[in-house]
């Protein structure tokens, strides 16, 4: 069983196929999938499609690009969401000061209430982070210096010393079709270094299909190739990866359960 622990159906089903992307899915092994939240405002259409499947979860949160419009300055809202029961984690959330859509001011302090959410919660915090690897890592060890909280980074693309960083704070680490990129071999080197069991795999679609599927619209049924590009890097038989990243998952998302 493969896990896809980080997509968004939402996006999918804006296509009309989302029932066909959900069978393509089975028959690659991939048994649950977690939606992801992007904005609270539509947050009741990503939860009724994890409401609509039995093995489809979702996540609750503002994705930092929403940060002006959407950010949290408290965890209220968020832990008062996190009740349903189909909500597995709390985010995506963090830093993006690459496109910058949402000023900086604006994405720290929804960081922040979001990580409040996640600790009073004990759901796990989905991290997205690009381009702010220094802030993300200051505002994670500050929070996590006023109480535990579990996460993942989600998607991810830096270096070494983020890796180490998140490793440290208990955190799992997700890899997404970037892994199979042929210009992607300094990821490929500090995934090297990460334990298999701190490993998750995701597929992020639409976004980021995996080699061969480079130009088509990702979805889930895609993330065996991250699997198998996983495998071989590590040397395992791509059985393993699919069987510890699975548990993993499982392990992090603790609401999650397979069908």
């Amino acid at each position: 069983m493969l896990i896809d622990s980080h997509c968004h159906l939402d996006y999918l089903a804006r296509d009309g196929d989302l029932a066909a992307v959900i069978a393509r899915a089975r028959a690659a092994g991939v048994g649950p999938m977690i939606t992801i939240c992007t904005k609270l405002s539509e947050f009741e259409l990503v939860r009724g499609i994890a409401a609509a499947h039995e093995d489809v979860w979702c996540s609750l949160g503002v994705h930092p690009h929403e940060a002006e419009e959407e950010g949290q300055r408290t965890a209220g809202r968020l832990i008062e969401l996190a009740a349903d029961p189909k909500v597995v984690g709390i985010g995506e959330t963090g830093l993006d000061y690459f496109y910058e859509h949402s000023p900086r001011q604006a994405q720290q302090h929804s960081f922040r209430a979001h990580i409040a959410a996640s600790r009073e919660t004990e759901l796990p915090l989905i991290v997205h982070t690009r381009d702010a690897d220094e802030d993300t890592v200051a505002i994670l060890q500050d929070e996590y210096g006023k109480g535990a909280f579990p996460g993942v980074i989600h998607c991810f693309t830096a270096g070494p010393e983020l890796a180490r960083a998140a490793l440290d704070l208990g955190f799992y680490i997700s890899i997404a079709g970037i892994l199979t990129f042929k210009k992607a071999d300094e990821l490929r080197a500090t995934i090297a270094e990460v334990p298999l069991d701190r490993l998750l795999i995701e597929t992020d679609a639409p976004y980021l299909a995996p080699v061969p599927m480079r130009g088509k619209r990702n979805e889930p049924a895609f993330v065996a190739h991250t699997a198998s590009a996983l495998a071989k890097l590590k040397g395992v038989p791509v059985e393993e990866v699919a069987r510890v990243t699975s548990e993993n998952a499982l392990r992090l998302f603790k609401r999650m359960q397979p069908v």
